[in-house]
């Protein structure tokens, strides 16, 4: 009579496997990370990242309405500045390119979608640094929280439902925190960059911003060695008033996830990062994996660890195949 216990009787048919399945990814779960480049005329497509492209404010509006049209549960945005200098200030003005595109998008979705913006200095600096620096090369920890601070203010009011600090500055949402409830902005929600690792697959994200950045980040962003420390992170940015906390990459740190979403009280994000999409997109473009099987296996297993939202690049064509 051996095996009295078949658990194959639960995976016989698709039907079967779909009533039983622990974990399901929603359209709405997703957000799109998307950029926008001051000055562009037409969408530039990104070479290591096939099908992302830096858009002009026309076609951001028309992806945007796309996307939500589809199904995604938000818009995450980046800027892309014609010009930098060493304090960053693009990402202050009121009329940068980020905060304009903020602009268009709310006036064109509302409520529709959850607007997000990446509140970082290192898109608009010209050494590529996601702080000022001090006299002696390094990032200045302190200073820099002001200018997020002035950054959090011109991003509220240019429309934004939630604010993504991502620069791990020690103190950045009790910062960016103090200056929107200082101002008004109590509604204005931030998606904590809690754990954010000093990654090698950073590299297309980079080319997609122009980034300036000589050297590495190893001094503010995490060691990818450590996970106690990531813990520690997410309870100073819960304390700090974070409305939801995030793990950046995903899928090389899904234990992390996992630690994360057991001590979380709010919900919790991953952002499936540049190197992550082009590593599927260039294996599939040479037939080496079946490209949507392992797309939506990526993000299940990113779900299974803990993570209730997911930042990816496929979350417009991912939306299409779970509906």
């Amino acid at each position: 009579m051996f095996p009295s216990h078949r658990p194959r009787r639960l995976r016989t048919t698709a039907a079967m496997r779909g009533l039983v399945g622990e974990t399901t990814v929603r359209p709405n779960q997703l957000v799109l990370p998307m950029f926008v480049k001051e000055g562009a005329t037409e969408p530039v497509p990104i070479a290591n990242m096939p099908g992302v492209v830096q858009h002009t404010r026309d076609s951001l509006r028309k992806a945007a309405v796309q996307a939500v049209q589809a199904g995604v549960g938000g818009l995450m945005l980046f800027g892309v500045p014609s010009s930098r200098d060493a304090v960053g200030s693009g990402g202050v003005d009121p009329d940068g390119v980020l905060n304009v595109a903020l602009r268009d998008l709310r006036a064109e979705l509302g409520d529709e979608t959850v607007l997000m913006s990446d509140l970082c200095l290192d898109e608009f600096t010209d050494h590529g640094h996601c702080g000022v620096l001090a006299d002696d090369g390094t990032v200045d920890n302190d200073a820099t929280l002001r200018l997020y601070g002035d950054m959090a203010l011109a991003q509220a009011e240019a429309g934004a439902h939630l604010l993504g600090p991502s620069g791990m500055m020690d103190g950045q949402v009790g910062a960016v925190r103090e200056a929107l409830d200082r101002a008004g902005h109590v509604s204005t929600g931030i998606l904590a960059y809690s754990v954010k690792y000093a990654s090698a697959f950073y590299g297309p994200f980079r080319d997609a911003v122009e980034s300036a950045l000589t050297g590495d980040r190893k001094t503010y962003q995490q060691d990818p060695r450590n996970a106690r420390e990531a813990l520690r992170e997410v309870r100073l940015d819960l304390d700090e008033g974070a409305d939801l906390v995030m793990v950046k990459p995903a899928m090389m740190y899904l234990d992390v996830i996992r630690a994360v979403a057991e001590l979380s009280d709010v919900p919790v994000a991953a952002y499936q990062i540049s190197g992550e999409y082009a590593m599927i997109e260039s294996a599939a473009a040479n037939g080496w994996l079946d490209r949507r099987a392992a797309v939506l296996e990526t993000l299940t297993s990113i779900r299974r660890a803990g993570a209730e939202v997911i930042l990816t690049y496929w979350a417009v064509e991912a939306a299409g195949w779970l509906r």
